[in-house]
C-alpha cells in the first residue's frame, strides 16, 4: 500500500472530478509547481494508485436503459465450480462488476442491458445455462439516487 499524504489526496480528488483536467490547472488546484505534480502524479500511476483514466458514458444514452443487480448461490464451492464460474462472467459483457460475498448469496453482480426482453435472454441463455448455478435472484433498479466513480478520500485526511 502506497503512503499517501495530504497533497497526494487532494491530487487525487481532483483527478477523480476531473480526469481531463491539465498538468497546469491541477498544479495550480493543490499548490504545486507543475513539474512537482507532474512528479507526483506519475509517482502514483507507477505505484498503481491511479489505476488509469476512462471517460463516464451515460448507460441510457447509449441504449442501456435497464440495469439490474443479481445475487448468485453456485450448487457447488469446489475450486473447479468456481473457477469456472468467474471465467464466464468474465466473458459477459453485461456484467459491469461482480463482488464474492459473505451470506447466503455466492456473488452479486451488477448488470447493464438494453431491456427487458435483453436481460430475459441474458439470464436464460448465459447464467441459468451455467451448470454451476444453484439460484439467482434479481432486483431491477428503479432510480439511482446516487453514484458516484470517487473513492471517499476525505476520510483518509487526519
Amino acid at each position: 500500500m502506497a503512503t499517501l499524504d495530504r497533497t497526494d489526496l487532494r491530487l487525487l480528488a481532483v483527478l477523480q472530478a476531473e480526469g481531463r483536467i491539465t498538468n497546469a490547472e491541477l498544479a495550480e488546484r493543490v499548490n504545486l509547481s507543475p513539474s512537482a505534480c507532474l512528479r507526483r502524479v506519475q509517482r502514483l500511476e507507477a505505484d498503481k494508485v491511479i489505476a488509469g483514466y476512462a471517460a463516464r458514458v451515460d448507460p441510457e444514452a447509449v441504449g442501456l436503459g435497464l440495469q439490474a443487480f443479481v445475487r448468485v448461490q453456485l450448487a457447488r464451492h469446489e475450486a473447479g465450480t468456481i473457477e469456472r464460474f468467474v471465467e464466464r462472467v468474465a466473458g459477459w459483457d453485461e456484467v459491469v462488476a461482480c463482488h464474492a460475498l459473505t451470506g447466503d448469496m455466492d456473488y452479486l453482480m451488477h448488470v447493464y442491458v438494453a431491456d427487458l426482453a435483453h436481460f430475459s435472454r441474458f439470464l436464460l441463455d448465459r447464467l441459468l445455462n451455467d451448470a454451476g448455478v444453484a439460484d439467482v435472484n434479481s432486483s431491477f433498479v428503479l432510480r439511482t439516487v446516487k453514484r458516484s466513480p470517487a473513492l471517499p478520500l476525505s476520510q483518509l485526511e487526519g
